[in-house]
C-alpha cells in the first residue's frame, strides 16, 4: 500500500482530468518513473505559465501522451523537482498532503509542503 506524506494510506489526486503516472488517478510511482511524479498540487495560472517558460508545457492537450492539458482548479500529479523549482521561485501551487506520495520527502522538506497545503 502506497503512503502519503502525512504517514498514512495515500489518497485519490484526481479522475478529471485522470492524472498519475500510471494515469490511475493518484501519485503512485514506481522505479521507471524518473520524473517522480509524486506531489499532488492544484494548478494555478501562475504556476502553469511558470512551467511553460520552464519548457514543460502543462496547458496545451498532448492526446498522444494521454495528456488533456490542464487548467487553473485542476489537480495533477507534478515531478517532485518541478514542484521544488517553483517554490523556490514563489510560484509554488498549494498541495493535497493526503494524496502526495511519501516519495516526495526526497525532494521536498515537509516544512514547505505544509506551507503549501491546500486547505479541504
Amino acid at each position: 500500500m502506497a503512503i502519503n506524506v502525512l504517514g498514512t494510506p495515500l489518497k485519490l489526486c484526481s479522475t478529471d482530468p485522470m492524472t498519475g503516472y500510471f494515469r490511475d488517478g493518484c501519485c503512485n510511482t514506481d522505479d521507471t518513473d524518473r520524473g517522480s511524479h509524486v506531489v499532488c498540487a492544484e494548478m494555478t495560472e501562475e504556476f502553469l505559465i511558470f512551467s511553460k517558460q520552464r519548457g514543460n508545457d502543462l496547458s496545451t492537450p498532448r492526446p498522444e501522451f494521454r495528456f488533456p492539458g490542464l487548467n487553473p482548479g485542476d489537480r495533477w500529479c507534478l515531478c517532485a523537482l518541478r514542484w521544488k523549482e517553483a517554490f523556490d521561485a514563489g510560484v509554488a501551487p498549494q498541495v493535497i498532503l493526503e494524496c502526495t506520495h511519501a516519495n516526495a520527502l526526497k525532494y521536498v522538506d515537509i516544512r514547505h509542503l505544509l506551507e503549501y497545503q491546500r486547505q479541504t
